[in-house]
């Protein structure tokens, strides 16, 4: 996803970032079945906009790992449960290393300039709460990468990079919802204030909670989702 997020569209780029957004809650929302081609002429007219519109944002919907090209087109992508519960442990293992290293090591510390500035700007989204929405997922990574690299093990944090960005196109499940949202930023806060206090044994409970239930929630809205695309009729 590569535009900013929960910021006012310019008026020229209204239009494509609308087609855009609904395009991808249509996919996500398990509207569009797996077995409906994503054809440029009849999307046109499903938005009312010319080709232009559609095809661009085809193109970031592909980027963002929502729709693949096959030979006659694009079709939305069917999440594979399995793979991404596979994934999803590699990446707890990730995040609890960060803080598991320095429990283990009496020498290291966590960069207190990197959670402090992770908690200023987590406190300033609970006084002001993002509406729900998919690309969230952006800001959750961000704090996670964040989180990792102020364990100080570079290797570490890119690896737990490569693997959210693997998943980012399911994990977008997890923030469809206003309660999501809610308890992601609290979490969010928990965690970096118990770091801050040297509390690290509970921050790495409060972690292993943290991403267990995430994991738990995007599986199952990802579930509902294939079960969604099986049961519609195609809708564009």
């Amino acid at each position: 996803m590569d535009t900013p997020l929960y910021t006012r569209l310019e008026p020229a780029a209204s239009r494509r970032d609308r087609v855009y957004v609904q395009l991808r809650e249509e996919v996500l929302s398990g509207r569009v079945t797996p077995r409906t081609r994503l054809g440029e002429v009849r999307l046109a007219e499903h938005f009312g906009v010319s080709r232009t519109p559609v095809r661009e944002a085809l193109a970031r919907l592909h980027s963002d790992g929502l729709v693949e090209r096959r030979e006659n087109g694009f079709y939305v992508t069917v999440p594979n449960l399995p793979e991404l519960r596979d994934l999803y442990e590699l990446r707890v293992t990730l995040e609890l290393r960060g803080i598991a290293r320095v429990i283990e090591d009496p020498g290291l510390t966590h960069d207190r300039a990197v959670l402090t500035a992770e908690l200023e700007r987590w406190e300033k989204l609970r006084a002001d709460p993002p509406v729900p929405d998919p690309s969230f997922v952006l800001l959750d990574e961000e704090f996670h990468a964040a989180l990792s690299r102020a364990s100080g093990n570079r290797a570490l944090t890119e690896s737990l990079v490569s693997v959210n960005h693997r998943i980012r196109r399911v994990r977008m499940y997890d923030f469809l919802t206003e309660d999501r949202i809610t308890s992601t930023i609290t979490e969010h806060i928990d965690i970096v204030e118990l770091l801050l206090d040297g509390a690290l044994d509970a921050a790495y409970r409060a972690l292993h909670e943290h991403v267990g239930a995430s994991m738990e929630v995007v599986l199952e809205r990802a579930q509902r989702a294939l079960t969604q695309m099986a049961l519609h009729a195609d809708t564009l």
